[in-house]
């Protein structure tokens, strides 16, 4: 029984299933751990005549996550929380008990197709919905799976398993998500703005991010409560920044959500930089839409990210 050399290749899509239904890297390796032993265990009684492998180990891995959500939380960015600030000068309210939503670091190997779907609204917005019709919608409208498919893997009947996506599409629709016009990380002009954000960042020039920002902007940074929207306030709030912690930054890129980002590190006053934040990016044709924004030591390691540069 080559049970590990068999499953290897599915490895990455479950652990991307497991992040789209949990919306946290770390729930995500564990319902992946929990996945593969749940497989290994019944892996003698797996018969191929019935369903694929990889059905099969979807049908384990969905399972696997409803069972482990039932009891838990969403897990939210401050945008779903509460209300926006108005004051970028103003003290930052840490939500230490919050379980917020986590980015997911890009795999060499993800495809375009893939990444509208794991776009940090949508998974985002996909928290707003009970874990069934989660599973639902994931498996038919981002899978493609047929209304068969997937109620055999949730036991459920074809039409419950349609009445509870039109039930998990009304809901997303209700949470305003539309990205028609993001730019993909490699199109041209999302490189160029990108770049420049990179150089208007270590220049610690504020008012060069001016052009790259668009009008009404989003910015949010887990685990603050604190959220803006807007121009003016990202730019008081990047002013503030530099006013606390000095102007001597290295940035370097990074890929998460199929978004383009920013690892970013802070002078240390003795030649050496220290990691700050991770930033993702939401980039359309008028410029940054999104600045998703993390300080957290879980993201910095799910990243592997170094801690000096």
């Amino acid at each position: 029984m080559d049970f590990e050399g068999r499953t290897a290749p599915f490895r990455r899509e479950l652990l991307t299933l497991c992040y789209r239904m949990s919306g946290s890297n770390h729930d995500a390796e564990d319902l992946l751990q929990e996945t593969m032993i749940r497989a290994w265990r019944a892996f003698d009684r797996y018969d191929e005549t019935r369903a694929s492998l990889r059905t099969w180990l979807y049908k384990i891995a969905t399972n696997t996550c409803l069972t482990e959500l039932e009891n838990r939380g969403r897990r939210p960015l401050p945008s779903g929380l509460v209300a926006s600030g108005d004051d970028p000068e103003g003290p930052l309210r840490k939500g230490a008990e919050v379980p917020w939503l986590q980015p997911f670091p890009d795999d060499p190997a993800t495809v375009a197709e893939e990444r509208g779907t794991l776009r940090l609204a949508l998974i985002a917005a996909l928290q707003f919905l009970p874990a069934k019709q989660r599973a639902v919608l994931i498996l038919r409208d981002v899978l493609a799976w047929s209304a068969a498919e997937t109620a055999d893997v949730l036991q459920l009947t074809p039409a419950a398993a349609n009445s509870a996506l039109q039930r998990a599409r009304a809901k997303l629709k209700e949470t305003g998500l539309a990205e028609e016009d993001v730019l993909e990380p490699d199109d041209p002009k999302c490189v160029d703005f990108l770049n420049r954000y990179i150089a208007a960042f270590e220049r610690a020039d504020v008012a060069a991010f001016t052009d790259l920002l668009t009008e009404d902007v989003l910015l949010e940074m887990p685990p603050f409560y604190n959220w803006f929207r807007g121009r003016e306030y990202h730019l008081r709030f990047i002013a503030r920044v530099f006013d606390q912690r000095g102007t001597d930054w290295r940035v370097h890129p990074i890929a998460a959500n199929g978004q383009p980002g920013i690892a970013v590190y802070r002078g240390d006053g003795d030649g050496g930089y220290v990691l700050h934040t991770l930033h993702v990016f939401t980039v359309t044709v008028a410029g940054i839409s999104h600045n998703h924004t993390f300080q957290d030591d879980g993201v910095f390691a799910a990243f592997k990210l170094a801690g000096t540069a």
